[in-house]
């Protein structure tokens, strides 16, 4: 049963993949809730005090508690709220997702982001080892629809930005880190992924997300 919008809160920045994880979870679910956008130049009382540890967006607010991280979240929305389950029930399963979403915050996410945003001198490297941590990911998708099979769940949307931003970033940058000629089975599971209609309500528009971070790039230069 979905949660009424009076218990539940999220404090996110609409730009920021960690704070739309949890906007399309809430959504797979059918939780409603409140949105809350965040000025992280100029944080409000309520996140400095539901996040009192690293000060940082995403935070869901449930009943009056607050949960911080994305993948802490997820897991909290999976537990709460039963429909549309984005771990599987197998202990194997659902630890072998666990690792894959830690791997893309751990490894695959900085690496890419390190390759969209260093100077001249770094990118050749940065480049280079987010080609390799996307080869680690084409293996793991294999010839599945999504990474835990026929429906969305944790590791999918924990790759959301690797399907949705990735293909912003890189043209604002002039970049070729996912395309279809060295990865073919990465961007059909991204086209599948952002086609399907929950999740295209749920993520920001294209078109504002490349003018955010279009305006970013050029006064970096």
């Amino acid at each position: 049963m979905a949660a009424d919008a009076g218990q539940v809160k999220l404090l996110g920045k609409w730009p920021s993949p960690f704070s739309n994880r949890v906007v399309l979870a809430l959504k797979l679910k059918g939780v409603q809730y409140n949105y809350f956008e965040e000025d992280l130049s100029n944080k409000s009382e309520e996140l400095l005090k539901s996040n009192p540890v690293h000060k940082k967006v995403p935070v869901l607010i449930h009943n009056g508690k607050p949960i911080a991280e994305s993948l802490v979240i997820l897991e909290y929305i999976d537990e709460t709220w039963k429909s549309n389950p984005l771990l599987p029930d197998d202990p194997y399963q659902r630890a072998s997702a666990r690792f894959w979403a830690r791997y893309l915050d751990e490894k695959c996410l900085p690496a890419l982001w390190d390759a969209i945003w260093s100077d001249e001198n770094g990118r050749a490297k940065a480049v280079e080892e987010a080609i390799a941590n996307l080869k680690i990911l084409e293996n793991e998708i294999k010839d599945k629809r999504f990474f835990g099979g026929e429906s969305i769940g944790l590791v999918d949307i924990a790759a959301s930005f690797v399907g949705y931003w990735v293909g912003i970033l890189q043209e604002i940058q002039g970049l070729e880190l996912l395309t279809v000629e060295k990865f073919p089975k990465l961007v059909k599971w991204s086209e599948e992924f952002t086609s399907h209609p929950v999740i295209k309500e749920g993520l920001p528009p294209r078109d504002e997300l490349f003018a955010f971070f279009n305006a970013r790039a050029t006064a970096s230069k």
